[in-house]
């Protein structure tokens, strides 16, 4: 989906791989979310939640973290509660990063990856990653508030070339 969704609440976003083979350094993807303020929505994220855990406000919470990509299907996920959010908050990117400890990994070395967004049972998208098999992190989704209106939901499905620190202050930068 390209164009702009109203009206989201609550939506879950997952995230899943294959390990990797044996004998290789694990594979360990995680998801990310980057907070931003009505002041500042391209800047600076007012918080992130990653790697095991959650907002000061408990609206966004990291349920599952793989380190490994074992299990079946989606093994790691993510809950965010829009509609519970602080009026001052306006924006919320959220991204995927690979962690580059066991040397420089890029999507397309990663076997079945894919991420869902989900409102309840109703799949909002889904993405493999085969456009970004150069990137080693890459933007999925971004939600913003609408004023009274409540919040919309857009893919999208940006690639970068980063660390995942790195990627945490980059994810939210306005693009064209």
């Amino acid at each position: 989906m390209s164009g702009l969704n109203k009206g989201v609440g609550k939506i879950e976003v997952t995230l899943k791989w294959d390990p990797s083979p044996m004998g290789a350094p694990a594979h360990d993807l995680d998801l990310i979310a980057g907070v931003y303020t009505a002041d500042d929505p391209y800047g600076s994220p007012a918080y992130l939640v990653h790697f095991g855990s959650r907002s000061p406000d408990g609206t966004i919470t990291l349920n599952r973290d793989s380190r490994t990509g074992q299990g079946f299907g989606y093994d790691e996920a993510m809950t965010l509660e829009l509609d519970r959010l602080a009026p001052h908050y306006a924006r919320v990117v959220v991204g995927v990063a690979i962690q580059q400890g066991g040397g420089r990994r890029t999507f397309g070395d990663i076997d079945h990856a894919g991420v869902r967004v989900r409102e309840g049972y109703t799949e909002l998208l889904a993405h493999d990653f085969t456009t970004l098999a150069d990137a080693t992190a890459a933007t999925i989704v971004e939600f913003s508030r609408d004023g009274d209106s409540g919040w919309s939901y857009r893919a999208t499905r940006r690639g970068f070339d980063c660390d995942p620190q790195t990627f945490t202050t980059l994810m939210g930068a306005q693009h064209s």
